[in-house]
């Protein structure tokens, strides 16, 4: 992926780089951030289902 390569990048940065390679790096990470968020916006709502509100109260533990 194109974090681990910045990633990369950052550890064999020399001091004065650092700045930037931090910055691209934040950069990617926030681009990545942006595209899961429209993916998980892009799902549907799961459905609502209609059942007796005495429905999943309970765990059956018998084997």
């Amino acid at each position: 992926m194109e974090t681990m390569s910045l990633t990369n990048a950052a550890s064999n940065a020399q001091p004065s780089e650092y700045v930037v390679t931090n910055n691209v790096l934040r950069k990617a990470l926030d681009i990545q951030q942006q595209n899961a968020l429209s993916l998980l916006e892009g799902l549907p709502q799961p459905a609502s289902y209609n059942n007796p509100s005495h429905l999943g109260q309970t765990v059956d533990v018998q084997a």
